[in-house]
């Protein structure tokens, strides 16, 4: 069983949990934020103890609210609009190992940061984006698209993965993971993640990743645990 409140309690402290999605998907341990209460020491955290690439995980809404394209959508019409960009209709048929498309959307920078690199810049893309997605779903402001593509610049360094409109009844990867998490205790959709590579160069294994989490203090999630309590 999942504890809600326990949850809700430490990501609204700012401190991280762990997901595992499952050993037939992408065999991997991401660590989450809120990005509502992601701070630089948050992008630090994950740069030393996860290793992978730190990136936003999304509800669909910003796709549909806050109007963000799939990268792979953007792909595939420049592919066809363009012949100078033959080249990705080439990579686009490649397929994908362990999914059948990806959730990822563009790279952003927030536009007052300057190589949008550092932890402090990390932190304010992170938490700006967040505050714009609340904002626009409870309508405190009425056109969120515009808002974002005023405080935003692109190409950046904080990719955006979107989760798929069904959530898990569609795709269990570890976007939809978090952000059915988020939604279950009622928290900002819009976490901070980084998957956890070992020392060895590989994703790190889910036991390390569990001995670790239990040896430092941090909460370790099975996927399958989220979708038995979203269900």
């Amino acid at each position: 069983m999942i504890d809600v409140k326990n949850i809700t309690k430490i990501l609204r402290e700012g401190k991280p949990i762990l997901v595992f999605d499952k050993a037939n998907r992408e065999g991997e341990t991401d660590i989450f934020f809120s990005a509502k209460y992601v701070t630089h020491s948050s992008v630090r955290f994950l740069r030393k103890n996860g290793g992978g690439m730190i990136f936003l995980a999304a509800e669909n809404r910003a796709s549909t609210e806050l109007g963000l394209p799939f990268a792979q959508d953007i792909y595939e019409e420049a592919s066809k609009n363009s012949s100078k960009f033959n080249i990705l209709k080439t990579m686009l048929s490649h397929t994908l190992p362990y999914d059948k498309r990806s959730s990822f959307s563009v790279f952003l920078n927030h536009k007052n940061t300057f190589t949008g690199i550092n932890d402090n810049d990390r932190a304010l893309t992170a938490t700006t984006f967040a505050q714009i997605f609340e904002d626009t779903i409870t309508s405190k402001i009425s056109n969120g698209k515009n808002v974002l593509a005023q405080n935003f610049r692109i190409p950046g360094h904080v990719p955006v993965c979107i989760a798929d409109s069904n959530l898990l009844k569609a795709r269990q990867g570890h976007t939809e993971l978090i952000v059915s998490l988020f939604n279950l205790m009622q928290m900002n959709p819009i976490a901070l993640g980084c998957e956890m590579v070992g020392n060895d160069g590989s994703s790190l294994s889910p036991e390390d990743a569990k001995a670790w989490a239990q040896k430092e203090g941090y909460l370790f999630l099975e996927g399958q645990q989220i979708v038995d309590a979203c269900q």
